[in-house]
C-alpha cells in the first residue's frame, strides 16, 4: 500500500477562503478536498492518504522556513511514501507554496514530492520545473479535472514505486 501524504491550502482544506489567509499550520488524516475525489484512483492503485498537511497561505509566507521545516518532520514521523502537494490550480500564492513545499520535502527528507497546478502559474512552472516534478491540472471550474485527478495518482505511484527507502 502506498502512503500519501496531501498538503492544502486553507481554501482546498475546506477551512477557509481564500481571503483567509493565516489559518495556522495543522493536519488532519481524514481524507478532504480534492482527495475524496481521488480516492477511486488511488484504489485501484493500492494507494491511500494518510494525512493531510494545511496551512494559510498568508501563513506560509509569513513563516515559510518554519512551516516548511514543521511540514518536513510531519512527512518523515508518518513515514509517507510520496507528498501531493496541491493540486492548486490557477491559484498563484497557493500553486507557488506548492512547488517551494516539494522541493523542500524532496530535499530535506528524500521522500518524493510533486506539485499540481494549472498552466496559468507559468512564472512557477518555469521557476521549478527543473526542481520538481509537476502535474498540470486545469484552471479551477475548467473541464478536464478527473483526467488530471488520474495524472496526480499515476504519478503519485511512480514516484513512490522508484525511490528506495
Amino acid at each position: 500500500m502506498i502512503r500519501i501524504i496531501m498538503i492544502y491550502d486553507q481554501v482546498q482544506a475546506g477551512q477557509g477562503t481564500k481571503d483567509d489567509r493565516m489559518v495556522p499550520l495543522n493536519a488532519t488524516k481524514e481524507v478532504i478536498g480534492p482527495a475524496v475525489m481521488m480516492k477511486p484512483y488511488l484504489k485501484e492503485m493500492d494507494a491511500k492518504v494518510i494525512a493531510t498537511l494545511i496551512a494559510g497561505t498568508g501563513t506560509y509566507e509569513a513563516n515559510s522556513d518554519e512551516v516548511g521545516r514543521k511540514m518536513c518532520a510531519m512527512v518523515k514521523k508518518l513515514n509517507a511514501d510520496v507528498v501531493i502537494c496541491g493540486p492548486s490550480f490557477n491559484y498563484h500564492d497557493y500553486s507557488a507554496m506548492c512547488a517551494e513545499i516539494a522541493d523542500r520535502i524532496q530535499q530535506d527528507t528524500k521522500i518524493p514530492a510533486f506539485a499540481a497546478m494549472a498552466d496559468e502559474n507559468a512564472d512557477v512552472i518555469d521557476h521549478y520545473k527543473d526542481k520538481i516534478t509537476i502535474v498540470k491540472t486545469p484552471k479551477k471550474g475548467e473541464g478536464g479535472l478527473n483526467e488530471a485527478l488520474k495524472n496526480i495518482c499515476r504519478t503519485a505511484k511512480e514516484l513512490a514505486e522508484n525511490t528506495e527507502k
